[in-house]
């Protein structure tokens, strides 16, 4: 029941990050930032995404991702389209490594030792990431009804 809330609960977010990427006017301002705003929308999905494949798509599915998260937020300008498609194929990728688990897999040791305070455990770990992608998710709504004008 857990795996499956999880799994459920990744996927409706992130199909949230995609209509919030496709929901701006103006896709220049995915890339905007100003005053105290320091991230854009665009490094945010980046960070997401990059973030994602990384602790679930990597470590729990074995799907050989690199991360370069200094590049999530320094790249500029990527197309609406393209972040788009990385959303999409991070969906595959959790909803496959959550997927692969099985109830008492939720119970063991998250591969990585004390990514965050806590707890072990790859239930604490993906309960952490999906309150990691719901807070930048808010940031990025705000982001878009302020800025996006």
């Amino acid at each position: 029941m857990l795996k499956e809330s999880l799994q459920s609960l990744f996927v409706r977010d992130l199909l949230k990050l995609k209509s919030e990427i496709e929901q701006y006017k103006n896709e220049n301002n995915l890339w905007l930032v100003e005053k105290e705003i320091s991230n854009s929308t665009g490094n945010l999905c980046l960070h997401l995404i990059g973030n994602l494949n990384t602790f679930i798509g990597s470590e729990l599915g074995k799907t050989g991702y690199v991360r370069d998260r200094p590049l999530e937020f320094s790249q500029k300008n990527v197309p609406r389209t393209e972040l788009i498609q990385k959303i999409e194929e991070t969906i595959e990728v959790v909803k496959q490594a959550i997927g692969s688990l099985n109830a008492s897999d939720l119970d063991k040791d998250y591969p990585l030792v004390k990514v965050v305070e806590g707890g072990s455990s790859i239930a604490f770990m993906l309960i952490h990431l999906l309150g990691h992608l719901t807070y930048h998710l808010g940031q990025i709504n705000y982001h878009r009804r302020l800025l996006d004008v």
